[in-house]
């Protein structure tokens, strides 16, 4: 994790509203889906620098709300949703699959994300 201050910035790709509950169970998980839909109909020139961005937005209330995640990247076009991620110093949790296949990719988010809930556990219980 680290901090970074970001200026204005426009990402597109293919969005969804799920909630966490929903995310636990393969039956209603979107997320994984959402992934595959971008991966399939998205290109993104990976060798000339350019990178795909999760964005999670619109939060309802808490972990146990609705809120909508956008599997994207900064070139865009009409076609596409969007989320603009607004100037500001931000906490930057990256993840990197070891391999490109479907696991190594799914594995490192869910590495990822629990390195959020730590940071955030840790934030919260002080």
């Amino acid at each position: 994790m680290k901090t970074a201050e970001i200026e204005e910035k426009v990402i597109y790709g293919i969005s969804v509203r799920t909630t966490n509950a929903n995310e636990m169970n393969p039956e209603t998980a979107k997320i994984g889906k959402t992934w595959q839909k971008f991966d399939s109909e998205v290109a993104v020139d990976y060798q000339n620098g350019e990178r795909v961005y999760g964005v999670y937005f619109n939060y309802e209330s808490d972990a146990n709300g609705a809120f909508d995640v956008l599997a994207g990247c900064e070139k865009g076009n009409n076609s596409l949703d969007n989320a603009i991620i607004q100037k500001g110093k931000y906490l930057i949790f990256e993840a990197k699959a070891k391999t490109k296949d479907d696991n190594a990719r799914i594995q490192a988010v869910i590495e990822t994300w629990e390195k959020i809930w730590q940071y955030f556990n840790r934030v919260v219980s002080r």
